[in-house]
């Protein structure tokens, strides 16, 4: 379908470039509550009882940081590309029931709602040619 190819030569360059600084973002972002432990778990996946989970915050508050700290790693370098966008899509989307819940302005969920936005788009696009899925799922060669 001529309608989605890539008529643009630098795209896999873009693509990579967004992939490497969000990747490492939300690495860094991360991090910390994946080594804060089963209380700050609890605290982040305290969020979940806004979408009506409220059970088991520490688990969920795991599953959150993990998907920042280890998901953003798998994007930075475009590994189970599309399953890390669908893990961070919903994390960030939680984050930004959670702000607006609490009354926060628009500065302060403003963040978790670009990035949702951002997985949601990149979950299309996927990860471009300069990528580990690449490598290991190669996309079978067009016949014309």
């Amino acid at each position: 379908m001529a309608f989605f190819e890539n008529r643009y030569r630098t795209h896999d360059f873009g693509l990579l470039a967004l992939r490497v600084g969000i990747g490492i973002m939300f690495t860094i972002h991360g991090y910390p509550k994946l080594t804060g432990g089963p209380e700050a778990w609890a605290q982040v996946g305290g969020a979940m009882k806004l979408v009506g989970l409220d059970f088991a915050p520490a688990f969920w508050g795991f599953l959150a940081a993990a998907a920042e700290a280890v998901g953003g790693q798998l994007i930075a370098i475009g590994l189970f590309f599309r399953w890390a966008c669908v893990l961070l899509l919903g994390t960030m989307l939680v984050a930004t029931i959670m702000h607006l819940s609490s009354g926060h302005d628009f500065n302060t969920y403003s963040h978790a709602l670009e990035a949702a936005f951002l997985f949601f788009g990149l979950a299309f696009a996927g990860p471009g040619k300069y990528s580990v899925d690449q490598l290991l799922f190669p996309a079978p060669r067009r016949l014309y």
